[in-house]
């Protein structure tokens, strides 16, 4: 249940700066103003954050929700869930990980993806003629933003003429497109068909000044993944290839190039690796502070940035008539971003969950 608390003497991250130690109000599922009538908690001096906004997930079951709920994930973006039934199933869980999804996405006939166990026959995109029919359907089984699987040209993905239609197809439902873009061959193809956000950064040589210039030209953003890339990276036995992804973020970063942090975390049979819920956001952070990123502007890529970018305009930052979704931290994760994992307590949409 809900309540009306105030939480005294917090230091708030409100999104883009760390402000003075305040109250803040929790009044039933949204942020308040007046203390009157609230149940005291002291916040000790304590952080008190946004709650964090994984900007890339797979959801396998409602202990998904658990699982990043309680390392104050209290946002997921999913990427790819099937049928709209398990989906649905999924959405508004009380007190737990609120959830927005691409449901399923495009993919080609022949790529990796195709050959994942499960897949769905209706996930796999031809030819531009099934562009508008393939988002439309999408959008009427409960797709939030719509996602492409994108392969380098040749390898199998959705043909550059089916996939610009894709995108078009959804901008004229005013949809946001998220393109999978994992291979350099595959990112300049995000490009190239007019993708909203691109998700991963390939390993291996940075990305090259044109590439960087154009994402700027077209406000394109991106979701690294760094923890999925670093993991497939070991897997593959190549660690080295890591750097170059990692110098990637931080040029983009450089340019001005939006950063959300997300992580790709999912438990999905056929996936190139697998990736913790919840825990692995804080590694993702740590990793964006690593490729060069201020703390300031991690917090951010998990906070504000996401919100702003994904459309979310009730949440991402603190402040009255916006989601009670709250995360209190010991230490100064500004400073020091590992101390987003000091998890003294958790709200979703005002209701407390235990730390992790």
């Amino acid at each position: 249940m809900t309540e009306k608390i105030a939480v005294r003497d917090v230091r708030v991250f409100d999104g883009r700066t760390l402000r003075e130690p305040s109250t803040v109000v929790i009044d039933g599922p949204t942020i308040g103003s007046d203390p009157a009538g609230a149940r005291v908690v002291d916040g000790g001096g304590a952080v008190l954050l946004p709650g964090l906004i994984d900007a890339h997930i797979h959801l396998q079951s409602r202990e998904t929700l658990e699982q990043l709920a309680r390392w104050g994930v209290t946002t997921g973006l999913d990427m790819a869930t099937w049928p709209a039934s398990r989906l649905a199933a999924l959405r508004d869980a009380p007190g737990l990980t609120d959830i927005r999804s691409a449901g399923t996405p495009a993919i080609g006939p022949g790529g990796p993806h195709a050959r994942m166990p499960g897949r769905p026959a209706d996930s796999v995109l031809r030819t531009a003629d099934q562009a508008q029919t393939f988002v439309d359907t999408r959008i009427a089984h409960g797709s939030d933003y719509l996602k492409i699987v994108l392969e380098a040209p040749g390898e199998g993905g959705p043909g550059e003429a089916a996939a610009r239609a894709y995108v078009e197809a959804a901008h004229r439902r005013k949809k946001l497109v998220v393109a999978h873009a994992a291979t350099p061959g595959a990112f300049e193809l995000g490009l190239d068909i007019g993708a909203d956000v691109l998700t991963h950064v390939p390993l291996g040589a940075p990305l090259g000044a044109d590439i960087v210039g154009r994402m700027v030209s077209a406000k394109t953003v991106i979701v690294p993944t760094l923890s999925m890339m670093e993991t497939i990276a070991g897997n593959v036995g190549r660690p080295e290839a890591f750097a170059g992804a990692s110098l990637s973020v931080a040029t983009l970063h450089a340019a001005g190039v939006p950063v959300l942090a997300g992580t790709d975390a999912n438990a999905a049979p056929g996936a190139p690796a697998h990736v913790e819920h919840g825990s692995s956001l804080h590694h993702e952070l740590e990793l964006l502070v690593q490729a060069g990123l201020p703390a300031i502007d991690a917090l951010r890529a998990v906070t504000a940035l996401p919100a702003r970018y994904f459309r979310l305009d009730d949440r991402g930052a603190i402040a009255p008539g916006l989601r009670a979704d709250l995360v209190l931290v010991d230490g100064d994760p500004t400073t020091d971003i590992t101390a987003t994992r000091n998890i003294v307590r958790t709200w979703c949409g005002g209701i407390e969950l235990t730390s992790a």
